[in-house]
């Protein structure tokens, strides 16, 4: 507990334990990197996070960052505690302080009304990353004073979308806020809008990285799974396809792959900035939006390509196997990471990997689903592509018989499209988790 002349001063878990991190290095300078480690050692969080918390300690420390009684800002390295009165006691010397905790925060009367000055900021527009922390401060303060009546306020003046949405958004970093609801509210939908455009810029940085590292990770996916093919299909007894189908399976797996992580990897990163509540739905829907984007642009781009280069019509799949695809991945990456609360999941070691393998099957799973239901993925696709051309010596024929079907029928397609989709999975997860 923090107290101050025996009235408690609430804090955030996270703050409170940056604020004792800060107290037990206070002989020296904690670099950024190490507070990062040890605060949010299970999330990666933008660098505006942290100075939001050293800001919220400071106030409710009541300490002057121009002239710091508590903690310092060391430039380009981090923030150290300077306040040499500090006495360590035990738990049970400490019981009579905890003991003189005040029930009653009530003050006395103040003719200004606090209010006032504070609604006009979060309504107001902010030109610049300064001004926009100095809202989310008021919307801090707002909820300090009493977030029922704030909001009561709010919704009578120009502006209040922006105010509501810098509320909800800054609940979550408020001790003892009350909840900000928007469904039903007053201009839900912008609402939402402000909302969504507040959390993706604070994230923006995080949410690219994430994305390019989703995207990389499902390339490369792509490409080992594509070389394993073609190697495997190139040694099938029967088959007249040489060596040299590997690189060109590597190539198109690789395509397929970098552009559904780029797809899903978008739709889950941008879901897990946004949503603070209901996180399992948001990446649920975002993972399945990325991946029926992903998958639509797959399927038009296929279909043009080979009816102008070849003159060949082939049915090809694509947004629907994005859409569920996309959708396993989400509830997986949810399901494996419950705990990551405000911020971006990071699990590290072997805990990164039990993600990856849970997203690779339930994205194996999802894709053997599609296969029953008659849909070829990507394996499945060249084959019927080498089916209607002449000549071509690519047919995935030769793998069936090795596992003792005559022709490529329902248990290759199965075993292809599950384990295609499962490498997908797994070097999805992987970059979505890599640590910048």
């Amino acid at each position: 507990m923090l107290l101050r002349g025996g009235e408690e001063r609430p804090l955030i878990p996270k703050y409170f334990d940056l604020l004792v991190f800060l107290i037990e290095r206070r002989h020296e300078a904690v670099h950024r990197r190490d507070i990062f480690e040890r605060v949010w050692n299970d999330v990666i969080v933008s660098d505006s996070a942290l100075s939001q918390a050293i800001r919220t300690i400071r106030r409710t420390l009541g300490d002057d960052p121009r002239e710091p009684r508590f903690i310092r800002t060391v430039s380009r390295h981090g923030y150290r505690f300077v306040c040499a009165d500090v006495v360590e006691e035990s738990d049970d010397d400490a019981s009579a302080a905890v003991d003189a905790v005040s029930r009653s925060n009530t003050g006395g009367g103040n003719a200004i009304d606090p209010f006032e000055p504070l609604l006009q900021r979060v309504t107001g527009v902010a030109h610049g990353a300064e001004q926009e922390e100095e809202q989310r401060e008021a919307a801090e303060l707002l909820h300090a004073l009493g977030t029922a009546e704030a909001l009561r306020r709010l919704d009578r003046r120009q502006g209040h979308a922006l105010g509501r949405a810098l509320l909800r958004d800054a609940r979550w970093d408020t001790a003892n806020a009350g909840a900000v609801p928007i469904l039903g509210e007053p201009s839900a939908a912008a609402v939402a809008r402000a909302l969504v455009g507040l959390r993706l810029r604070r994230a923006g940085r995080l949410v690219a990285a994430r994305w390019a590292g989703a995207s990389i990770g499902g390339g490369l996916a792509g490409i080992g799974a594509g070389a394993i093919g073609g190697v495997m299909l190139s040694l099938a007894p029967g088959s007249a396809a040489p060596i040299d189908v590997a690189a060109v399976l590597a190539v198109i797996g690789g395509a397929c792959g970098a552009l559904g992580g780029a797809g899903v990897g978008a739709g889950l990163s941008a879901a897990e900035a946004i949503a603070r509540s209901r996180r399992a739905l948001a990446l649920v829907c975002g993972g399945a939006v990325g991946g029926g984007v992903a998958g639509a642009i797959a399927q038009l781009v296929g279909q043009w390509s080979l009816a102008a280069l070849v003159g060949l019509r082939v049915p090809l799949g694509g947004t629907l196997d994005g859409v569920v695809i996309g959708a396993a991945a989400g509830l997986a990456y949810a399901v494996a990471t419950p705990g990551a609360e405000g911020g971006m999941a990071a699990p590290r070691g072997r805990r990164r990997w039990d993600v990856a393998l849970m997203v690779a099957a339930a994205c194996g799973l999802s894709a053997l689903g599609l296969s029953a239901a008659g849909r070829p993925l990507v394996g499945g696709t060249v084959h019927l592509i080498a089916q209607a051309s002449q000549g071509a010596e690519v047919t995935l024929a030769p793998l069936a018989r090795l596992i003792g079907e005559p022709d490529f029928g329902p248990a290759t397609r199965a075993l292809i499209g599950s384990g295609e989709a499962a490498m997908f999975g797994l070097g999805l997860a992987l970059g979505l988790t890599r640590r910048p």
